[in-house]
């Protein structure tokens, strides 16, 4: 029985995992870093917040950016992009989280600031389905390390085996499935290719989902 829900944000709910890659990659060219996009892709897809900022200074020596400087910066350019892309907003998955809300309690988990979240949560109307959501400041470790996914799952007050996370990185299906949970995988067409394989259930689109899959 599943009896509590979670999401990942960029690339589940919203079309923005890409976005932050391609606006890091960018950034990272107007600083002189001359970045490989391969490079820039693994650094930042499915990870959080803190750990793209710790390999940014390690492998680019960007340390003298304090972590909050850059992430206005990368948060500013990600809202300019915003703005100019249409089919942002995933709305199998949305239609999905607000199903599943009726439900059961649902929350979001992500590597992003928690300003980030709480801009995509006025943008996909959906706060009144959450009960909760974490983001990048709560947490060090960060997917594929599980203590977010275990922080969630605390907070839910429901065995781990009776919760489903829903996610698009093999970064966050490590996390969910070693924190115990169900994992449902995202894995649309045109995206980078994440192994997802341990995933309980892996779909091209969150619409086609139903609990009895599980």
């Amino acid at each position: 029985m599943i009896r509590a829900a979670i999401f990942d944000l960029d690339g589940t709910l919203l079309d923005t995992e890409i976005l932050w890659v391609e606006v890091t990659y960018q950034y990272l060219q107007e600083c002189g870093c001359n970045p490989a996009y391969d490079d820039v892709l693994h650094i930042v897809y499915g990870r959080s917040w803190r750990q793209v900022y710790d390999r940014i200074v390690e492998k680019y020596h960007m340390g003298h950016v304090s972590i909050h400087a850059m992430d206005e910066i990368l948060l500013g350019m990600i809202q300019a992009r915003k703005t100019q892309q249409a089919g942002l907003v995933l709305e199998g998955s949305v239609a999905l989280l607000r199903d599943l809300a009726n439900q059961m309690p649902v929350c979001i988990v992500s590597g992003s600031p928690r300003r980030a979240i709480e801009e995509a949560i006025t943008l996909l109307q959906i706060e009144d389905c959450l009960a909760f959501y974490i983001g990048a400041e709560e947490y060090h470790l960060g997917k594929p390390d599980p203590t977010c996914f275990q922080m969630a799952i605390e907070r839910l007050g429901v065995p781990a085996a009776e919760c489903v996370v829903f996610e698009d990185s093999a970064a966050g299906v490590q996390a969910a499935k070693d924190a115990g949970a169900r994992c449902v995988a995202l894995a649309r067409p045109g995206r980078p290719i994440q192994d997802v394989s341990r995933a309980d259930l892996v779909l091209e689109d969150l619409g086609q989902f139903e609990l009895v899959k599980l």
